[in-house]
């Protein structure tokens, strides 16, 4: 992967952090973009040289701020081969009470953007495979919520849920030129908690009894499985979500915690 050019959105904090650390760590050239410039600023600061990490402010919503971003990477970098598309936001509200703007809200980052951004992205790959290149790789960022009916975030559900779809049908229209797309299903992630030494215990239980593990996820081990789908060595998988979720998803039932 040394030389390799990657965008990794939602990079400014947390999973998409940890992502764009990790390919800098493999040698990779990295554009940071983040709808938060204060936070994808301090990032591309911390993580290296301007040689080899820049940040680049972009709401994935947006048509425009995509077409720049792209264009910006390859201002920089030359071209780009690996996307990791990690924005996304939240919104909490039971079904019966959630708002119109609040759905609107969440789809708009977590699958609008995801289109537009995988689309921009995967115009550039065709182009430059036609040319005689490498095809590159896109790499989404889902959850478990996915497949899980969490109804105090039905807008985010529905949305990793059609991202699912995204996906598929992404790679199936993509594999003629040999561009994968994948994604990783994240479970309940160290990020997501509060601090240790506020943490309620009850509900800590309560989550942890969903986890067969018995621990939350790392940011770190979720880079390591969106390396993994950015590099040759998953070449033959394409139209897939990885759940590296602690064995949350077989579940059926609940397990003891200590």
């Amino acid at each position: 992967m040394t030389d390799k050019v990657a965008i990794v959105t939602g990079a400014g904090r947390g999973i998409g952090r940890a992502v764009a650390e990790r390919f800098i760590e493999e040698g990779m050239r990295v554009m940071l973009a983040d709808a938060n410039p204060a936070e994808g600023q301090r990032a591309a600061k911390a993580l290296g040289p301007e040689s080899q990490v820049m940040f680049h402010e972009c709401d994935v919503a947006e048509r425009l701020d995509v077409r720049n971003l792209i264009a910006a990477t390859i201002d920089a970098f030359g071209a780009i081969d690996v996307l990791a598309n990690n924005a996304a936001v939240m919104g909490g509200a039971e079904f019966l009470e959630l708002t119109e703007e609040d759905f609107d809200r969440v789809l708009r980052v977590n699958l609008k953007g995801a289109f537009l951004i995988s689309q921009g992205v995967a115009r550039h790959m065709v182009e430059r495979v036609e040319n005689g290149a490498q095809p590159g790789t896109i790499v989404h960022m889902s959850s478990v919520n996915a497949v899980f009916a969490m109804t105090s975030q039905v807008p985010y559900t529905l949305s990793k849920g059609a991202l699912t779809q995204l996906i598929r049908v992404s790679a199936v229209a993509l594999a003629p030129w040999g561009i994968r797309v994948n994604a990783v299903g994240p479970g309940s992630m160290e990020t997501d908690l509060p601090p240790r030494g506020s943490r309620d215990t009850s509900a800590m239980k309560i989550l942890m009894s969903r986890t067969p593990m018995g621990r939350a996820g790392r940011p770190q081990e979720i880079a390591s499985v969106v390396a993994f789908l950015a590099s040759p060595e998953s070449s033959y998988i394409t139209g897939q979500t990885v759940y590296a979720d602690g064995g949350r998803l077989p579940l059926d039932t609940v397990v003891p915690v200590d």
